[in-house]
């Protein structure tokens, strides 16, 4: 297992004082954004700043290097966002040699940086790691943010995407989504032997290991809110069953025995339930299962298909999928399953919707004149807009910040029968699609929480 370790923020370092000139600002609500250009210097060593000069030749390029890997991964999270556009270091006309001192704010305005992001670390005791960075805005030259964190140094991915948030927020207003995980379904083999396997990564591909062996098929992962459990649908036996996952400890423990099971399990905002669809009696409709007592409670009962449901955010509201109508749509009902209400009327088949963490929008996989597309409308069902499109794109799942959707794309099979399907993101505005490298075939993904 991979467990995350915490991280210890030891102060922030802010400067309280009115911008001489107009700040800088990232309006990530306009439908396309000009990346600003930002300069990313790489981690200084603690050591070899030290007034009483460098002691330790080996602690010192341990430093350095961390510095490098730690300054890449700050780069490659804002340029992936489409929001940042960093500046290659070979224009760089100087590297400060220390943090503590005013940046030469002239010597970065003339390569166009807009705005520097400067670091230092320490590596104490042979395993504590203690990394400082500062944010400046080169235009006004003010400083606009700065923070402190100590951790262990097998940490320092973590202490990365940490940066990268904090830069996200300041420029944006919005929480940041770097400091995260993707569980999805790992995929090898041919295709009518497929071998699918649980496994877990950061949001960018890296820490990637499995969860599960392939022994057994397993379907649609999905967190628990507090990120230490995965519910997931697994085949045991040819015989499907929900599994809760512990992260933590590989603990597997069995909820049930659902035959007829069509769409994944999914928690409730408080962790304490799970939402999910059932066949009984020769109709699918949806249930809930209390995960303290293992009550399970119907929540709808009609002649059509009920499936794929999902909670608002404060767990008010459920949305799922229906043909009730007659055609594949969507709709809202209250928790308790009263008050359903139709909100798709487009043209084409709408299917997996997935509820926007900050609860305006809702994301869904629509099926019309033979293609696939990725769209969002507004949790009433108004203002629907298509992100992408394709062969077979499906799956959406929010970032935490309900800024960026990643999904699964499978590409039209070969004359041999292969068929490719790879994990993808974009972002709201649709104008910034990017794979997500996963080792082997990717579908089915699920975003965390921001790691506590």
């Amino acid at each position: 297992m991979n467990p995350i370790k915490p991280i210890l923020v030891l102060f922030l370092l802010t400067v309280a004082a009115l911008p001489a000139r107009a700040e800088l600002r990232i309006d990530i609500t306009r439908g396309t954004v000009e990346p600003v250009p930002i300069a990313v210097t790489d981690f200084l060593s603690g050591e070899q700043v030290k007034e009483q000069g460098a002691k330790n030749g080996e602690t010192i390029q341990k430093e350095l290097e961390l510095g490098r890997q730690i300054a890449a991964v700050i780069k490659a999270n804002l340029e992936r966002s489409g929001l940042f556009k960093p500046t290659d270091p070979k224009a760089f006309i100087e590297v400060e040699k220390s943090i503590g001192a005013l940046p030469k704010f002239a010597n970065w305005r003339v390569i166009g940086s807009q705005a520097l992001t400067q670091g230092q670390i320490r590596i104490d005791g042979g395993n504590r790691l203690r990394v400082e960075f500062r944010l400046w805005d080169v235009v006004a030259e003010e400083h606009m943010v700065g923070q402190v964190y100590s951790t262990v140094v097998s940490n320092w991915r973590r202490i990365a995407h940490i940066v990268a948030d904090a830069i996200y927020m300041r420029f944006t207003g919005e929480t940041g989504y770097f400091d995260t995980r993707i569980v999805y379904i790992a995929e090898t083999g041919r295709q009518d032997r497929r071998v699918k396997r649980l496994a877990i990564m950061d949001q960018d591909g890296e820490n990637h290991h499995f969860l599960t062996n392939g022994e057994d098929l397993v379907l649609t992962p999905r967190f628990s809110p507090s990120q230490q459990e995965i519910t997931y649908m697994s085949y045991f036996g040819g015989v499907p069953r929900v599994y809760l996952f512990n992260i933590d400890t590989g603990r597997q423990e069995v909820l049930g025995d659902f035959p007829g099971m069509t769409f994944a399990p999914r928690f409730s905002p408080d962790g304490n339930k799970v939402i999910m669809s059932m066949a009984r009696d020769g109709n699918t409709e949806l249930f809930t299962m209390d995960l303290r007592t293992r009550e399970v409670r119907r929540l709808t009962n009609h002649s059509a298909i009920d499936t794929g449901p999902y909670y608002s955010p404060d767990g008010k509201r459920i949305v799922f999928e229906s043909d009730r109508s007659g055609t594949q749509q969507l709709y809202v009902m209250n928790a308790d399953g009263r008050g359903v209400k139709r909100i798709s009327f487009g043209r084409g088949r709408y299917a997996t919707p997935v509820w926007s963490p900050r609860g305006d929008l809702i994301a869904f996989t629509k099926i019309q004149g033979g293609k696939f597309f990725i769209g969002v409308m507004k949790n009433d069902g108004t203002g629907e807009r298509l992100l992408t499109d394709g062969f077979l794109v499906e799956s959406p799942t929010w970032a935490p910040n309900g800024r960026v959707i990643m999904f699964f794309r499978e590409t039209p099979g070969t004359k041999d029968g292969r068929k490719q399907s790879r994990l993808y993101s974009i972002d709201l505005t649709g104008f910034n699609e990017r794979e997500v490298v996963t080792p082997m075939d990717a579908s089915d993904p699920a975003w965390s929480p921001l790691i506590p």
